[in-house]
Order: C-alpha cells, then structure tokens, then sequence
C-alpha cells in the first residue's frame, strides 16, 4: 500500500486509490478517538477486529440486497470499496437512549425509545458535529429530498437487520452512527452505505449483563475496549486468528 497513493487519511481509516478506476482500498488504523479527537490512543489490535467485524456485516447486508461500498477485504488491515462522494451528514439510529441523547433531553440512560428515531448530524469536525433537521440538510444543499428519503429507508433497513443479528448472540443493539455516499453505477447514480459498521461505531451492550462492547469502554476509561470487540467477533463467529476470508457464523449466546 506505500506505493499507492494515499486519497485520505481519517481518524480510524486511510483511503487508498484502488487497482481499478472506481475503487479505493480503505485501511483500518489501530487508532481510538473520542470527543472530536480530544482524546486519543493507539490500541493494539483494534483496526483489524474493525475490519473483519465490518467485512462480515457488510457482506450479510449485500446478500440482503441493502447496497454498501465494500467489495472484498484485502488482508487483515483493508478492504477493496466502490469509491463514492460522500454525503457530509452522520446518520445516527437510536433504540435505546445513551450518550449525547440522555444529555439533551434528560432521558435515563437504558431508556427503551418509544420507537427508533433517526437523526442527522452535519459531518464538520470544527463545529463539532452538530445535530441538524432535513429542513437544514435541503436548504444547504447537502441531500436532496429524495436522497433523504433513500438515507432514512436504507437506515431502518440497516437497523432491522443488525437489531436481530445482535440480538440473536446475546447483544443489545442501542444506537449506531452510519455514512452515506453517492455511487455512480453506469448511467444510474444511488446512495449506497459507505464507512464502516464495528464497535467503533455501535452502541453494543450485552444483553444480559448490560456491559459495554463498544467504544465506550475508551470513552468512559472503562478498559477493555479490544477485550470486548473480540467478544463481538468471537459471538458472530468471525476467526481473527487466521487471515482466512470465511466465518462460521453466529454463535447464539443462551
């Protein structure tokens, strides 16, 4: 990859011009971040469980027929993707109430929600993310209303799908944080899902216990946070031990 030339570099991923116009080679770094990169760490170990964990996810949402950038993964650390034009929101799906939801409203954390609700946060690291309306992603021009339209089917979609994944291997799936691109295949140009699905990147807690699996172990210097993504994978049946491309599936937890 060091001869390749580098497209972008973020805080988790680096992004690879790819071996065929159209494609890029996204790389995932061992770096945790919280907070707008206030805090940050190298973590052994955690790019490559991101990696696979997000390989088996966006492969089980290809075979549904939820379109996504990934192609293939490469090795341990990359991923062959669709290249896209990323749409700049971040679009968060919330089941249970946590994080910056409970600060806002005062809601208790572990509050069952009514319903899922969908935000949408403007993807401008300066402003710190801030939480927007689609009267303000249309006005600005950064979606169209159709677009929206597509973001939030493919989201409920998304969140259908990972609720009863996690679900079925003992995991509370309480909120997740997906992105969106714009991908020009031939004459037709769709929103697909781009980015990542990980712990990174999921509120995950165990469904018994409540314990955290996600990044909120390095959030909360709770420790643990690659002890836990392991148990993720260990649960979907995702072999981190060999470079093997297949998993076995998940395993129910009883």
């Amino acid at each position: 990859m060091n001869r390749r030339r580098r497209i972008y570099e973020g805080k988790a991923k680096i992004l690879y011009e790819g071996p065929e116009p159209g494609t890029l080679v996204q790389h995932f770094k061992d770096d945790a971040t919280a907070f707008n990169n206030q805090k940050h760490e190298v973590v052994d170990g955690k790019g490559v469980l991101n990696n696979r964990i997000s390989e088996y996810i966006f492969n089980q949402l290809n075979t549904l027929g939820i379109p996504t950038h990934f192609i293939r993964r490469l090795n341990m650390r990359e991923q062959l993707i669709h290249e896209v034009e990323i749409i700049p929101l971040e679009v968060v799906v919330r089941n249970v109430a946590a994080g910056s939801l409970c600060k806002r409203l005062g809601v208790e954390e572990g509050t069952q929600l009514p319903r899922s609700i969908i935000e949408f946060y403007y993807k401008n690291d300066e402003l710190g993310d801030p939480l927007v309306s689609e009267e303000h992603i249309t006005a600005f021009g950064w979606a169209t209303p159709a677009e929206l339209d597509d973001m939030m089917a493919l989201a409920i979609r998304i969140n259908d799908f990972l609720s009863g994944l996690f679900l079925g291997v003992g995991i509370r799936l309480v909120d997740f944080k997906i992105e969106m691109g714009r991908h020009i295949d031939g004459d037709m140009m769709r929103v697909i899902l781009a980015d990542e699905i990980s712990p990174d990147s999921c509120r995950l807690w165990d469904s018994q216990t409540n314990d955290k699996m996600d990044k909120d172990r390095f959030r909360q210097n709770l420790g643990g946070m690659v002890e836990a993504y392991r148990e993720v994978a260990r649960r979907l049946g995702i072999r981190i031990d060999t470079d093997r491309p297949a998993a076995t599936g998940p395993v129910l937890v009883k």
